[in-house]
């Protein structure tokens, strides 16, 4: 065996030299026309090809622009079937958005939403953002979580896992399906303010084990991880800065000082007023803020922006003057009496926002005066309490 081997050696090296000669003289040339064996890493989620653009950080991944203009968008709002998010739902189906909403109901009504259920446009989805949720949109507004004080002291540990866990998860999807995210923050960033007005740069007085500082440092939390998205992952993201804000469907007993004063009005209760009356509060109707979250998303600027009414009333002024004068004597209670109480801990003296940031860059101010919003609560709130839907409004921004 080992002799044929060694015959056969001199045919295989004869057999590899010709190989190597004819490789050499006639190479293979690949097809052109053969699909590349590269695949993208990120299925693309709008086809229209017309508004999907190479990133440039990633090649492979088809990236589709947050705020595209004159098409339909797909858009979850967490907090949906809450006070402010079912006006922003409302704008947004009325503009001719597809809106999902997610909400898990702790302070959110499904009654709020209900008008809209035979849409084909709306989803309501009852989940808690503090767990992940695969969907696909193309705009993310951010504003599940508990946002009176009654609501978020109840459970604090949850409402800063809302916080934080929460806003990790929405982020999260937003930078799997590439839309761009809004988060509602608060004024209550700022604690017991030393610099008044507020303006967006000055960085508060909170303090972080407080009563209030679940929702207080949450809110810090969320901002500070919105903004390491966006530096760190390309997230386009957007913050909103929210000041006090009354109207229609908010909830009756959420301890916040407009609804106090106006639904024990409409019951005959004296309105409670906490310590001497004379810190400050800014109020805007729900109406201007979804305005100023809307220009805020579709804009081109990041943020934080305050979004409030910079008219400042002491909350004696607030309960003398606007709610008995204008509303208590007139269509209420003539007899309703003020009743002063032990103020809250770490109930801040002053608010009042700056909003010459938001002036300039989104071109949105307020336009709805105390005067003409308070009487379009009441309405609601009469309705809501006692059945009475004489002279009442259901709510919606269409009246507005």
């Amino acid at each position: 065996m080992s002799r044929a081997f060694r015959n056969r050696i001199p045919f295989l090296l004869v057999g590899i030299a010709i190989s190597a000669l004819f490789f050499h003289t006639f190479p293979i040339v690949a097809d052109s026309s053969e699909p590349s064996a590269t695949l993208p890493t990120r299925r693309v989620l709008l086809e229209d090809s017309s508004y999907a653009t190479k990133a440039t950080s990633k090649p492979d991944v088809v990236r589709v622009p947050g705020g595209v203009k004159g098409r339909r968008k797909r858009i979850v709002v967490t907090g949906g079937a809450g006070f402010v998010g079912s006006h922003l739902v409302d704008r947004l189906i009325e503009r001719g958005d597809s809106v999902i909403v997610i909400d898990n109901m702790f302070t959110g009504r499904k009654e709020n939403v209900l008008h809209h259920l035979r849409n084909p446009n709306f989803e309501l989805i009852r989940h808690d953002v503090v767990e992940p949720i695969l969907l696909e949109v193309d705009q993310i507004y951010h504003l599940a979580c508990p946002a009176s004080p009654v609501h978020y002291k109840y459970n604090p540990v949850k409402t800063i896992k809302t916080n934080v866990m929460g806003t990790l998860n929405m982020l999260g999807l937003a930078k799997r399906i590439n839309a761009r995210f809004l988060l509602t923050s608060t004024s209550e960033v700022y604690g017991d303010p030393l610099q008044h007005p507020q303006v967006e740069t000055y960085w508060g007085n909170v303090n972080p084990i407080g009563v209030r500082s679940c929702y207080d440092e949450g809110k810090r939390v969320a901002e500070t991880l919105s903004m390491d998205y966006h530096r760190g992952a390309g997230i386009e993201v957007r913050i909103a800065r929210i000041f006090n804000t009354y109207g229609p469907r908010m909830s009756i007993d959420d301890g916040r000082v407009v609804s106090n004063f106006v639904a024990q009005a409409l019951r005959k209760e004296p309105m409670t007023v906490y310590g001497d009356g004379k810190q400050t509060r800014s109020f805007q109707f729900v109406s201007d803020l979804v305005e100023g979250l809307m220009r805020l998303m579709e804009g081109d600027h990041v943020g934080p922006f305050n979004l409030g009414n910079p008219g400042e009333f002491t909350m004696l002024e607030l309960a003398q003057v606007y709610v008995y004068t204008n509303v208590v004597q007139e269509t209420i209670d003539k007899n309703a009496k003020i009743e002063f109480r032990p103020n809250t801990e770490d109930d801040p003296h002053k608010r009042k926002p700056d909003i010459s940031k938001a002036k300039e860059l989104l071109g949105w101010q307020p336009t709805v005066s105390l005067r003409e919003g308070l009487p379009r609560m009441v309405s609601d709130f009469r309705q809501r309490l006692f059945g009475d839907s004489k002279g009442s409004l259901d709510g919606s921004l269409s009246a507005e």
